[in-house]
């Protein structure tokens, strides 16, 4: 699996009018090969992450290998239809996009939606250690106030 660097920061952003955003660029030198390309993924509604394509491609294959696996061995007799939910999220959970020189990020159809984007509006880029999530600003302020009275407990059990 390709090197993972453990990726960090809180950064305003505007959607312009055709719907890009610029990534700040020490998150994108964390992210990116040198062909731009990284891998976009709806995670929660309001929520998008960007990938290193190497990294998604490699976890998601691993992934698909096992769930093959067990459908070969006939582990998942009777599961039909988590099989089919699972590969029709996966069909279209993410796109293969590529940053411009610039560090621009152009959000595709689908993608606006489902982070609730706006020609104009605000977005938050966040670095979430693996990847980098771009929120629209009610989502992340939520996921933020349900979650910040853990902080502590999650720290100490995952730094020790």
């Amino acid at each position: 699996m390709p090197k993972q660097e453990f990726i960090l920061g809180e950064i305003p952003r505007t959607v312009d009018d055709r719907y890009r955003i610029s990534i700040p660029q020490e998150l994108v030198s964390l992210l990116v090969a040198d062909d731009g390309n990284c891998i976009l993924a709806k995670e929660r509604l309001g929520c998008l992450s960007l990938w290193n394509a190497a990294v998604w491609q490699s976890r998601t294959d691993e992934a698909v290998d096992l769930v093959k696996g067990k459908m070969r061995a006939g582990k998942l007799e009777g599961r039909l239809d988590d099989v089919q939910r699972l590969a029709r999220l996966l069909s279209t959970r993410h796109r293969l996009v590529q940053l411009t020189d610039r560090s621009r990020l152009l959000i595709p159809e689908g993608f606006r939606e489902f982070l609730q984007a706006e020609p104009n509006g605000e977005v938050i880029v966040v670095g979430a250690g693996v990847c980098v999530e771009i929120w629209h600003p009610r989502a992340w302020h939520g996921y933020v106030e349900g979650h910040m009275p853990e902080f502590r407990e999650l720290f100490d059990r995952l730094s020790n």
